[in-house]
């Protein structure tokens, strides 16, 4: 169904720039863009009767330029409601189950259920003491030392 779209889609261009085409080489009162795009040619080609075939010919490609939009339309809607049938769009995938989480209890306790399934039950033991978290970071003070006196440190002696 695709490679009709994209048949009708080229031959709804084509039609498009022949109309433009058409309709831009019909002679007007005024002259205009007929007699610039070459008045005199197309009188010469269709003799006497240009007004009348350049007429027919917009018409024609006018009628046939709104009925390819109405079937591509048509396509368009029927594509689309048959898409999820035939695996046009993207697949759906499932989540993958939770995995519960470990509970603070003993494994053999009351609730454990790690004899009746087949998922190991893993139980993290890590003490939190002092020597495993982080060092707090000491507050940023002046890179200039401070004097002396101010800290009580005695002074050096100077020679």
């Amino acid at each position: 169904m695709s490679i009709l779209i994209g048949i009708f889609t080229l031959l709804l261009i084509l039609v498009a720039l022949f109309l433009v085409l058409v309709v831009l080489a019909q002679k007007t009162k005024d002259g205009g863009m007929g007699a610039a795009l070459g008045g005199g040619a197309t009188e010469s080609a269709f003799g006497h009767e240009t007004g009348n075939v350049l007429t027919n010919a917009t018409i024609y490609a006018a009628v046939l330029f709104f009925v390819l939009s109405f079937v591509l339309y048509l396509a368009q809607i029927y594509e689309s409601k048959h898409r999820g049938a035939s695996g046009g769009a993207l697949p759906v995938i499932a989540a993958p189950a939770a995995l519960p989480v470990p509970s603070a209890a003993s494994p053999g306790g009351p609730g454990s259920s790690a004899a009746s399934t087949s998922e190991p039950n893993f139980k993290l033991n890590v003490p939190t003491t002092a020597a495993n978290s982080a060092p707090t970071p000491a507050p940023v003070t002046s890179q200039t030392p401070p004097p002396a006196a101010a800290t009580g440190a005695p002074k050096p002696a100077t020679p």
